[in-house]
């Protein structure tokens, strides 16, 4: 039973798992706050000569732990790195590969470090993409595990969360993607603008999903930057209860990133997405009046796919 580990490092979060190759089941499974920032702070402080072993030391920590739950030793199994490690502050500093890209052959930047003594897994860390004037690591690798089409209309792929993505793909090939800092523009303005005062996340009622259909609603033929400051009036006038104003609040933001999708003629749209993302999001295409064609796929068992499809490439060289 061939066996591969998938690491997911991002910035704020690191996760690693034990796959099982052919079934891509998961075996095993850890998660961490050490993120790609955290671990560089922590080597910055520390002021480790060597870079790439110090990242390694915090990758075989969390290898101890997925060896407990197994029960026996994980060495010379192939580790597959996705994310921010191939980052200015990741493990090791890789270039983006240029687009347009085929995505069934996986055709994406990685580095290869060999096994040693001290680490007994060949490491595969797979690098980000760039477009002229955009860049993004890790969702590429979670779109290789997507049903990709290879038709002539394009399809769209929408990455939500911290910096949003919207990927387009036609023929096979990743044409084209964009950015939205939608998840970050919502945290700075709930916790450090003067809308956090007027702001407050409870549970889901009913009260509260209204407010953010009217949210959505509301930033089709809104300017954004005067739409946000009625958070602040909402409270101030009682036409709205805090945590009325935080569901409100992310429809606004979802809706602008969202109010050009229907315009664009896309045979499809795929939401690669976990849990409450992927609900506000199908939610946000639906008041929107998107209807096109809305598959939706889990971001987890995508990256696993990417993952996989890269391994299967590796094992071939």
């Amino acid at each position: 039973m061939e066996k591969f580990i998938s690491c997911d490092w991002g910035t704020s979060s690191f996760r690693l798992r034990l796959i099982e190759a052919a079934t891509k089941n998961i075996l095993a499974e850890t998660k961490s706050a050490q993120g790609i920032a955290a671990t560089y702070a922590l080597w910055k402080e520390q002021a480790v000569a060597d870079r790439v072993l110090f990242y390694t030391g915090v990758i075989l920590q969390q290898i101890e732990l997925l060896e407990t739950q197994c029960g026996y030793l994980l060495d010379d199994i192939t580790i597959l790195i996705s994310g921010m490690a191939s980052a200015t502050i990741g493990m090791m500093q890789l270039p983006y590969k240029p687009i347009p890209l085929k995505i069934s052959r996986a055709d994406f930047q990685t580095h290869i470090i060999p096994a040693t003594e001290i680490c007994r897994h060949t490491i595969i860390i797979i690098s980000g993409v760039r477009s002229a004037t955009d860049i993004m690591r890790g969702e590429e690798t979670m779109l290789a595990g997507c049903a990709v089409a290879d038709i002539a209309s394009e399809q769209l792929f929408i990455f939500p969360g911290t910096h949003s993505k919207h990927v387009v793909v036609q023929n096979g090939l990743l044409k084209d993607f964009k950015t939205y800092m939608t998840g970050e523009l919502f945290d700075l303005l709930i916790s450090k603008s003067i809308l956090a005062a007027s702001v407050e996340n409870d549970n889901v009622t009913p009260q509260n999903s209204n407010a953010f259909i009217k949210g959505v609603k509301e930033s089709v033929d809104a300017n954004i930057l005067n739409a946000i400051f009625h958070v602040r009036t909402n409270q101030l006038f009682g036409a709205a209860d805090k945590n009325e104003n935080y569901h409100y609040l992310s429809g606004l933001l979802i809706g602008e990133e969202l109010k050009d999708v229907q315009t664009n003629n896309y045979a499809s749209v795929m939401i690669v997405a976990a849990g409450n993302l992927l609900s506000l999001y199908a939610e946000a295409l639906s008041i929107l009046d998107f209807r096109g064609d809305i598959q939706f796929v889990d971001a987890d068992n995508a990256l696993i796919k990417g993952q996989a499809l890269i391994f299967d490439l590796y094992k071939q060289m």
